[in-house]
């Protein structure tokens, strides 16, 4: 059936299709039927063509117009001062807290559902796949089962705190207040090895990434490193920012970092050359992610700001074009951030963990009589339903999806090696993990 293939062509290819086809449930009535199983006739494909094409400019306009499902999950507890890190599924959201402890939350119920111990000090960063690995102020980086929540190994190496870790294929990054960065090697959760320590930054190392080209550092010291990872090697130094960096992600050939200059800039790691410059936050810009399209951000003034990637890498853009939102739920400094195509997930100084929904959201229904052409209502005040395709093939199309990819960065920099309501206030100052070559953060 026409129709069909060309629905399971996109799904293959483009990853909004692919989630779209996850969370609204239509992804059972594509590719191979299990046996016993019948598909729907052409005509029902035919049909949901558009719907999906529907949904997915709606989803887009939520973006641009910062409309939102927003949930909230209250952190709170005698101990906490601030959810330092996140990172979440369709099943769990894994939190690190200043009160040493980390935290599982349910992605459906929002109930912390396992707390992990054993830290003694704040949880200032962790990352998870088949286990959860976290450092913390207390100097030790720690991993843990994710099914049981057992800590199954410790490595004590930094003199400081861990600031910040990042692994993948078998292969592990951390970096210190203590300055250096470490390499390890992992074979597994209980046989992970120092292969190398880096040394070059003159204050503390607050972020790094890599991949299977390089590793990327940045630190107080206001410069961003590059190093080889095959080798451990220095490469470059990308100078720009006039304040300590508190942030970056790399990908490809792109890296973006913030600062507490409350700047963000955007990198060619090969040639070292700051392509843009991005302003609009009023204070330290404290964590940074990016896809093929959009840039967040948040920052100590509170706010989340999304912004237009492609305007962003383009040199004719002008400055006006590239800030799209500003989004203000949290009462304090934002100090983590996921997303993807349809939903942000934060984390504050405020104890909350907020869900940014963008594919659920559904504009308030004027009331019968009361005249007018539609119903608006402010950005994240809606209570939404996944609506746009459900009825268009069966019933009962709902249920969560996976995380999906990035997409491609523009043709430029490819081919490297990539419950609701708030409002605005101040917060305490925070001098854990920041550390600016200008000031005692």
């Amino acid at each position: 059936m026409l129709w069909k293939k060309l629905i399971e062509r996109k799904v293959r290819t483009d990853s909004i299709w692919r989630g779209l086809a996850e969370r609204r449930g239509w992804i059972q009535y594509l590719f191979k039927p299990k046996p016993g199983e019948s598909h729907p006739d052409h005509c029902s494909y035919r049909s949901l063509f558009p719907k999906i094409i529907q949904d997915i400019e709606s989803i887009e306009n939520n973006w641009r117009m910062g409309k939102f499902l927003l949930q909230r999950i209250n952190c709170r507890s005698e101990n906490s001062k601030g959810v330092y890190c996140l990172q979440y599924d369709d099943h769990k959201i894994v939190s690190g807290l200043r009160d040493n402890t980390i935290k599982v939350w349910d992605r459906v119920s929002l109930q912390c559902i396992k707390v992990l111990t054993g830290h003694t000090g704040s949880v200032l960063c962790q990352q998870y796949e088949r286990v959860i690995i976290s450092g913390s102020s207390d100097s030790t980086v720690r991993v843990w089962d994710v099914n049981t929540g057992e800590m199954v190994n410790t490595l004590i190496h930094h003199c400081e705190a861990v600031l910040h870790l990042r692994f993948s294929n078998g292969m592990m990054v951390t970096c210190s207040k203590d300055r250096s960065i470490a390499v390890w090697d992992m074979v597994s959760p209980n046989e992970i090895t120092l292969r190398r320590v880096l040394v070059g930054h003159r204050a503390a190392v607050n972020v790094v990434d890599f991949d299977e080209k390089y590793i990327v550092s940045a630190s107080g010291d206001r410069t961003i490193k590059v190093w080889n990872t095959s080798s451990c090697e220095f490469v470059r130094t990308l100078n720009g920012h006039k304040r300590g960096i508190a942030c970056l992600q790399y990908r490809d050939r792109l890296v973006v970092s913030g600062s507490s200059d409350n700047t963000i800039r955007l990198w060619d790691i090969e040639c070292g050359a700051c392509l843009r410059v991005l302003e609009g936050h009023e204070e330290l810009v404290r964590c940074i992610r990016f896809d093929a399209k959009r840039i967040v951000s948040g920052a100590y003034d509170g706010k989340i700001k999304v912004w237009n990637l492609v305007a962003a890498l383009d040199p004719r853009a002008p400055t006006t074009t590239l800030c799209l939102r500003t989004l203000v739920e949290h009462t304090g400094r934002v100090f983590r951030l996921q997303f993807d195509e349809f939903q942000i997930v934060s984390s504050s100084h405020d104890d909350t963990i907020l869900i940014w929904d963008f594919l659920n959201y559904s504009e308030p229904t004027m009331p019968a009589g009361s005249g007018g052409s539609g119903g608006g209502g402010p950005p994240g005040s809606g209570v939404g339903s996944p609506g746009g395709i459900q009825g268009a093939i069966g019933s009962g199309l709902g249920g969560a999806g996976s995380m999906v990819g990035a997409g491609q960065l523009p043709a430029a920099l490819q081919g490297g090696s990539v419950n609701q309501s708030g409002a605005g206030g101040a917060a305490a100052r925070w001098n854990m993990d920041i550390n600016d070559g200008n000031s005692n953060q």
